[in-house]
């Protein structure tokens, strides 16, 4: 038995809060409450309840800057009992002010006239873009090998800054789905002790466009179409592929979400990466160039393109899920952040690539990611407005030691950034919302405005006074002080257009190519010829394949085969190149902690041998959920009953990373079609439910690590699945059995069992 585990010291603090009687498994989490309710509706008064041992508020700080000294719970609404926004209290909250029971509702009714006025604008303008997110509180630690390269205080070592972290998703409205093929954003906001610093970034290490003028087009090209709105967060529509086919330099990009970094298996398993190319200080005023990168503990993972498409039917919130739920149980997500870095030369490039070029990679063979500090998310938000929705990222908030390069594309998002929050959160203070202050001192001599909440003292918001005694003073680089670089600015003439070195649209598209294993190019290719044929306009197809034909002649031709068009020649004779293997997903072994493991059994099963997987998948630090037919307790009204997670009607296999079977599971209570069209199993009638035959038969088709107890062989024999095929698991012995699957489980998923095309 481990010691120390996270995931049983979570358990250990949830239970804290669940009242005494309530059954101890409940600690799993997606308790949505930190009180388990009673059965009728409670009448005693009382406080509010406290929030889940997982969450968190943001810090106290006050709309200047200030430490307040007090509890985040400054930030809750208190009192046992109704008020309106006055805090008056309210006898009734159902019914409106009417002349008699059924006369007309009577104008003089303010508490109607106020909560319906405050409901009708609850709703704020969604994003543009990165509308779908998902967020939590956590801490970065730096480990002091940055400070060759740069001042920024944040970065020294074991320093510890308090961050907040949001996911998201980039086409589609809030409403849309998760696992949407898309773009993931991995904004960090740092509450350093220098002012905020935020690190914009997204999982795809370049971007579609090299200048933040064409941001307009590639975002309404990838929207919906305009007359009918559909398709909702979806490229696979004519729009898109007409931008990408005749604006070749949104090419690299669209390749590498057409790879499986565009359908991640989870926000913890995604790299981040800051795409631009920025400018490094260090204490003697030296400059370095570098590019950041996120890199995840747990490694690098994706879906498969099936269950991407079941995940968003059965479970449109799967990744905003995963994420809370591995928070609440004590897995807290890792990420590494590392720099490459480069030589400031007046060329700004390396090895023949341009630095400031946003669709380019440098690889990492050519300049290694140095590790300078480990993020660590561990605790949720408290409500999703407040702090995902109101969150306003901006790439000009820097802190000393990191400068902006010449980057068209980030000189663009220097100003739009500021201006979106500005229609977004209805004025210039959104910066005075508890999850946006600093926890530095503010004195900024900005006035005034919508929402402003600072209250300031004073009679003199300009420099130079004399009558506030010149306050507020100015702070050199010796103080403190942000000062720019005085980077040296190339004399020429105003031009509209780029530099030659941003020419090349297709090298790096098929380095990707060459760097992926055989079964991740045939996803690409799935991928391709699934999006295109999803396009009504041949042209388009066309046009595209003549692209594709620049990357690679394989890739092209069968794309053109599963769309029934002739595959065009290259234009030109392809480059050699030598492949990066940090490109692909595959081949490396990765810790498993924070993985969930389903394990499969009904009453008739073993559940000592189920209590006993339970716990070892607990020890392991991962996360154990069990299915059976029917939710409550298998082996209710016995000494040790086992929870139910999730039952056959409402749990899918794509919530877990492995599979393990206790038994011969029979036939459910509902297990006919006609109550859930799963349980439809042909003319024959089965001895096992239909509904766990999907389960095991889905986890083995998506290349799942599968395991059984030999009394669950007859399970594997009726669904088709061989025992001795890769990656499954038969044997007496739970805790063997358990071992074996957590070892392939390292490696994601057993991708033998993916035969590619040669």
């Amino acid at each position: 038995m481990r010691e120390n585990n996270p995931l049983k010291a979570a358990a250990d603090k949830l239970a804290e809060t669940v009242k005494d009687g309530d059954e101890p498994e409940a600690v799993v989490p997606g308790k949505p409450a930190s009180r388990t309710p009673s059965l009728e509706e409670p009448t005693e008064p009382h406080e509010p309840l406290p929030p889940k041992s997982d969450q968190e508020k943001p810090a106290p700080h006050t709309a200047t800057g200030r430490p307040t000294g007090g509890s985040s719970e400054e930030f809750s609404q208190g009192g046992a009992y109704l008020t309106n926004a006055q805090g008056i209290r309210l006898p009734d909250s159902d019914h409106s002010l009417k002349a008699g029971p059924r006369g007309p509702v009577l104008m003089q009714d303010h508490h109607l006239r106020e909560k319906i006025m405050h409901f009708d604008h609850e709703r704020i303008p969604e994003r543009v873009v990165h509308a779908r997110g998902a967020a939590a509180h956590g801490v970065f630690r730096g480990y002091g090998t940055a400070a060759s390269v740069t001042k920024a205080a944040f970065l020294g070592k074991d320093v510890e800054t308090p961050v907040f972290t949001r996911f998201s998703t980039v086409v589609g409205s809030r409403g849309s789905m998760d696992t949407a093929r898309d773009t993931r954003g991995f904004a960090t906001k740092f509450y350093t002790s220098e002012g905020v610093y935020d690190l914009v970034a997204n999982n795809i290490p370049v971007f579609f466009i090299q200048d933040a003028i064409k941001f307009p087009d590639v975002v309404h090209a990838a929207k919906p179409h305009p007359d009918r709105e559909i398709p909702q967060a979806q490229s696979a529509h004519d729009t898109f592929w007409d931008f990408v086919s005749t604006h070749t330099e949104a090419f690299h990009h669209t390749i590498w979400f057409m790879a499986d970094r565009g359908i991640p298996r989870s926000f913890r398993t995604m790299e981040g990466f800051g795409v631009h190319t920025w400018r490094l200080v260090n204490e003697q005023g030296e400059t370095t160039l570098a590019k950041f990168h996120w890199k995840p503990k747990a490694g690098v993972h994706s879906q498969v393109w099936e269950e991407a498409q079941i995940t968003g039917g059965v479970d449109p919130d799967f990744h905003r899920r995963d994420l809370a739920d591995a928070i609440e149980a004590g897995a807290h997500p890792q990420w590494e952040l590392g720099i490459q870095t480069f030589p400031d030369t007046p060329e700004q490039t390396f090895e023949g690539i341009d630095l400031l070029d946003p669709t380019k990679i440098v690889p990492e063979e050519l300049a290694p990611v140095q590790p300078i500090g480990l993020l660590t998310l561990d605790a949720n938000p408290s409500n999703y407005f407040a702090e995902t929705e109101q969150v306003a990222f901006h790439p000009g908030h820097l802190v000393p030691g990191i400068d902006v390069t010449d980057d068209p594309l980030l000189a663009g998002r220097l100003f739009s950034y500021l201006d979106t929050q500005i229609t977004r959160l209805g004025g210039p203070n959104f910066a005075q919302l508890p999850i946006n202050r600093p926890h530095a001192p503010v004195n900024d001599m900005l006035r005034d405005g919508m929402h402003q909440t600072a209250v300031h003292n004073g009679v003199a918001p300009y420099k130079p006074n004399s009558l506030d005694g010149g306050c507020p003073f100015f702070a050199g680089s010796d103080e403190g002080g942000y000062v720019e670089v005085p980077a040296s600015v190339a004399a020429s003439k105003k031009v509209r257009q780029s530099p030659e070195s941003f020419a090349d649209h297709f090298t790096q598209p098929r380095l990707l190519w060459l760097s992926l294993s055989a079964v991740e190019r045939e996803h690409m290719i799935s991928a391709f010829t699934f999006e295109l044929g999803k396009c009504y306009e041949n042209a388009i197809k066309e046009r595209t394949l003549r692209a594709l034909a620049e990357v690679d002649p394989h890739l092209c031709e069968q794309v053109a085969e599963g769309l029934g068009l002739p595959a065009p020649a290259a234009t030109r004779e392809l480059p050699s190149l030598r492949p990066s293997p940090a490109l692909s997903q595959v081949g490396d072994k990765w810790p498993t902690a924070g993985r969930m493991i389903g394990i499969v059994a009904d009453d008739n099963a073993d559940l000592s041998a189920v209590r006993a997987l339970r716990d070892q998948v607990f020890d392991g630090d991962m996360v154990p959920l069990v299915f059976a037919p029917a939710g409550g307790e298998l082996g209710a009204g016995g000494d040790d009953p086992v929870t139910v997670q999730r039952t056959f009607a409402t749990g899918r296999s794509i919530e877990v990373d492995a599979l393990i079977l206790v038994g011969n599971i029979a036939q459910g209570k509902d297990s006919f079609a006609a109550r859930d069209a799963k349980a439809w199993s042909g003319t024959v009638e089965e001895a096992v439910d239909p509904r766990a035959l999907q389960l095991l038969t889905e986890a083995y088709r998506h290349a799942k690590a599968v395991g059984g107890l030999t009394a669950a062989r007859p399970v594997f024999e009726t669904a088709g699945v061989p025992t001795d095929a890769p990656g499954v698991v038969i044997g007496d012995d739970g805790a063997a059995v358990l071992r074996e699957i957590v070892d392939l489980l390292g490696y994601h998923r057993v991708w033998e069992r993916f035969p590619a095309d040669a």
